[in-house]
């Protein structure tokens, strides 16, 4: 079974957010002229780096997540894409779709991803939050 990030933590920090591909090159060297390039593999993963910024009660829930339920980031787990999930649908001029009873569309995607190379890192924000710095590695 693979479990799921918790629902009750709050959604990463737009201004740490950071992705980046995993390079699916092979690099070839000629003889003569510029190096070239050829895929490596059809398939690669992306890696992310965010943060969360936590209550006490929120930060015993992702040190729990983290150490017990991923078995110290070892294990895979879905988690809402921060960049999709949740998000209103929109039509092409930017307006929000709604039901027929007024209520915005929302948008629905999932990672499948495992913690990263970075542990979590915690920080203190003013007197009473955390701010959890970590990565993770979304797979195709």
């Amino acid at each position: 079974m693979t479990l799921t990030w918790p629902d009750t933590l709050p959604n990463p920090e737009r201004n740490t957010w950071q992705s980046q591909p995993q390079d699916a090159r092979k690099k070839r060297q000629a003889d003569t002229g510029p190096t070239g390039y050829g895929a490596r593999f059809s398939a690669w993963s992306t890696n992310v780096s965010l943060s969360v910024v936590l209550t006490r009660d929120e930060k015993a829930i992702f040190d729990n997540f983290y150490r017990f339920d991923c078995a110290a980031g070892t294990r895979l787990f879905y988690m809402p894409d921060p960049t999709t999930d949740g998000w209103p649908m929109l039509t092409s001029d930017g307006q929000p779709l709604l039901t027929s009873e007024g209520v915005p569309l929302l948008l629905s995607a999932r990672w499948l991803c495992s913690f990263g190379d970075q542990v979590p890192v915690e920080s203190i924000v003013g007197q009473v939050q955390f701010r959890k710095t970590f990565n993770v590695v979304v797979y195709p």
